[in-house]
């Protein structure tokens, strides 16, 4: 009897310490789901006069969809009392895209980003957090401020509330109190076809906060990061972005390709922050979703030595988040199958 009660008491201890381990993760996994659904996605902002019966039907072209509508928004308590002011996330349709325009009459049919916010247009944007984060590609390399030669206490992983030490270039002007991006530069990305220079990619690893002017170097504070930072990187003064992106109508006729991902991946997916050769001079602008497709060839008949193309089937779907002047930051929104670099990206299809 005695090794029986022994044997439970084990069994009882393995099971508790079982749940404090398995649990917490769970929870916490859960919890982060539910942050990045809420936080990343297309949101509308409620109107006066507003109901989930009207959002539903002009954005998902059926009222009687209301109840997914508010299942996505779960901070309503009621579904019949939606307030001015109020952000609704907008969910996709497995079978559908989302409605970029608005559904007016065609004489007011205009791009919803282009709508003055007068409560009497509809707009809807992109919320990502993460916005300042999001790196580029540029021709030219960004003439730095200043770069890292040490870190206090010489530590090996720089995180939030470390001070670093900075020796500036000769032209820059640090002042305490000023923010910068810490940023490193990657090897220049070369058109394999014309051997011309893409650009530059520029890394961004964090965000620092001038705190004292010594004579030849200066002090600063990491205030977030990103990424990994470095002894060696460099500083760029820091432009903040807002996150809430008005979606936009994007240009018809454009074809491009996804030239290289952020962080150097060959195969990326949903959620992956990527870059396309396509910038503000072909009319890019953060706002714009642009469809990722693959495009067939194949002999049709045996008599003819030429393939022929078959119609483009779109996978995926990207989200333009910050523009160079030739090439464009991008969020991979929807995918589904692997994404290769090389992918073709074109103006959706309605």
């Amino acid at each position: 009897m005695r090794n029986i009660s022994k044997y439970y008491n084990l069994l009882a201890f393995i099971c508790i310490l079982t749940s404090l381990i398995i649990l917490p993760a769970g929870l916490s996994a859960q919890e982060s789901r539910e942050t990045l659904e809420h936080e990343i996605g297309v949101y509308y902002t409620v109107q006066k006069g507003d109901t989930l019966w009207d959002v539903s039907k002009r954005f998902s072209d059926s009222p009687w969809l209301w109840p997914e509508l508010w299942k996505e928004n779960r901070h309503i308590a009621n579904p019949h009392i939606i307030n001015p002011g109020e952000r609704l996330r907008l969910f996709y349709n497995k079978e559908t895209d989302l409605i970029v325009e608005a559904k007016q009459k065609p004489e007011e049919n205009k791009v919803i980003a282009q709508a003055k916010e007068s409560g009497k247009k509809d707009v809807i944007y992109y919320n990502y957090p993460a916005i300042d984060s999001v790196g580029f590609i540029r021709k030219e390399l960004v003439a730095p401020d200043g770069s890292i030669f040490k870190v206090k206490d010489d530590k090996v992983l720089i995180s939030v509330g470390d001070l670093l030490y900075i020796k500036p270039e000769s032209n820059s002007n640090f002042t305490p109190g000023t923010k910068y991006i810490v940023y490193r530069t990657l090897e220049p990305l070369i058109n394999k076809e014309t051997e011309a220079l893409i650009g530059y990619q520029h890394y961004l690893t964090g965000i620092v906060e001038i705190k004292k002017i010594e004579p030849l170097y200066v002090i600063a504070e990491v205030i977030k990061s990103f990424k990994e930072i470095a002894l060696t990187d460099l500083l760029m003064p820091y432009k903040p972005k807002s996150s809430q992106i008005p979606v936009i109508e994007s240009v018809k006729g454009i074809e491009g390709t996804v030239i290289a991902s952020e962080e150097k991946r060959a195969i990326i997916g949903d959620n992956t922050v990527a870059f396309i050769d396509k910038g503000e001079t072909d009319g890019v602008k953060p706002g714009q979703f642009y469809s990722i497709f693959y495009q067939e060839k194949k002999n049709i008949s045996p008599d003819i030595k030429e393939e022929t193309y078959l119609n483009p089937v779109d996978f995926g779907k990207v989200f333009v988040l910050y523009t160079e002047q030739t090439t464009s930051s991008v969020l991979v929104t929807k995918s589904d199958k692997s994404i290769n670099i090389g992918a073709k990206i074109r103006c959706p299809i309605k």
